[in-house]
């Protein structure tokens, strides 16, 4: 459903897909290292962030790494708090609205694991802590929405599901302005077009 990339998550948008996404802005950071896994018996290697060629021959580097890696379980809480919404919402308008989010990032999970796996990289880092990203639920946080019935569901969806598409849009804000993948820049700017438009669907119910 992805393999296009950009080009395929732009399609699923309809109408109000005309939403500001974040823009690159100009920076001089110096450039990041990328440690590559050699083969069994290999060391890895290092190598300079505009240097690293996916088999495909498009350049990344560790800033688009660590993006795939943290939207991979970003989503996966995404997914997680709308498979609750069909027996818990009160209003048709939200479940339909968590059916739709559960629709895009699923599939958007595999393209961002198959990213990785082409370029042999991991799909979580160690050093990664997945609860201070922007926008994340606390567990706690989880269990209350997972309580919740009716009108009270919705409250806590619409709450927590807007501040944590508002740190997704964050987060591909920054690979547009590090990044160095023009298909992952695409599709992160795609991403947070989405998201943009799923919070102002959240704010109308």
């Amino acid at each position: 459903m992805l393999a296009a990339g950009g080009a395929a998550l732009a399609a699923r948008g309809g109408d109000d897909r005309s939403a500001a996404a974040p823009r690159p802005a100009a920076s001089s950071a110096p450039p990041v290292r990328v440690v590559q896994p050699g083969r069994p018996g290999e060391s890895a290697r290092v190598s300079d962030s505009d240097r690293v060629r996916a088999p495909d021959g498009s350049t990344y580097n560790a800033i688009d790494v660590a993006f795939v890696q943290m939207m991979i379980a970003h989503h996966r809480q995404a997914v997680e708090m709308a498979q609750l919404a069909p027996e818990r919402a009160g209003g048709t308008g939200l479940r339909a609205l968590a059916a739709r989010i559960s629709a895009a990032q699923g599939p958007e999970i595999t393209w961002l694991q198959r990213w990785l796996r082409e370029r042999k990289l991991a799909e979580t880092d160690p050093g990664h802590d997945h609860s201070t990203m922007p926008g994340m639920q606390t567990p706690a946080d989880l269990t209350a929405l997972a309580a919740a019935r009716g009108a009270e569901f919705d409250r806590r969806f619409v709450t927590m599901m807007t501040a944590h598409h508002r740190g997704a849009i964050q987060m591909a804000g920054d690979v547009l302005q590090g990044g160095s993948d023009q298909l992952l820049r695409e599709t992160a700017n795609e991403m947070a077009v989405e998201q943009g438009s799923e919070i102002r669907r959240m704010q109308q119910l």
